[in-house]
């Protein structure tokens, strides 16, 4: 597996310090981003998923812990909208470059506003995917926050 992908090339470009970590990712888990934290043997609110969705029928990237579900009340409310949903797979690809399971938030086709669960910032260091399936890269959630030019917001359920 390559481990230089568009998301990592970000992240050195940004001159951002990262590891990679690869794991085995299993395409036939429920929840990606938990499978992914077992995997890695690391706690799930320290593995965050990235999910695409929509403000107000508006692309918006969305980082939040594997472990908890995002809400879309208050996602709208962290980018000024009304209403947000979740974005179709199809969509989400098409958007960002990536494949389902490998989607990272860091070298997008397109740039979004991206959003960053705020309990993140209370962490020493996350894991977010690096760009493929069955990699991650761990970094400082500030260093994540700043080269995604992110909003830091109460996301979750």
């Amino acid at each position: 597996m390559s481990k230089t992908t568009r998301a990592t090339q970000t992240l050195q470009k940004a001159g951002i310090g990262f590891v990679a970590v690869t794991y085995d990712y299993d395409p036939s888990a429920e929840r990606i981003g938990m499978a992914a934290a077992q995997a890695i043997g690391e706690k799930p609110r320290r593995v965050l998923k990235t999910l695409m969705a929509e403000v107000d029928g508006k692309p918006v990237c969305v980082v939040v812990p594997s472990d908890r579900e995002v809400s879309m009340k208050k996602l709208a409310s962290a980018f000024g909208g009304k209403a947000a949903a979740m974005m179709k797979s199809a969509d989400a690809e098409r958007t960002t470059g990536y494949h389902v399971g490998g989607i990272s938030p860091f070298g997008q086709k397109k740039l979004v506003p991206t959003a960053m669960e705020i309990t993140a910032l209370d962490e020493p260091h996350v894991f977010i995917n690096g760009g493929q399936r069955g990699l991650q890269v761990r970094l400082a959630p500030a260093d994540a926050l700043r080269v995604l030019n992110a909003v830091a917001a109460p996301l979750i359920a």
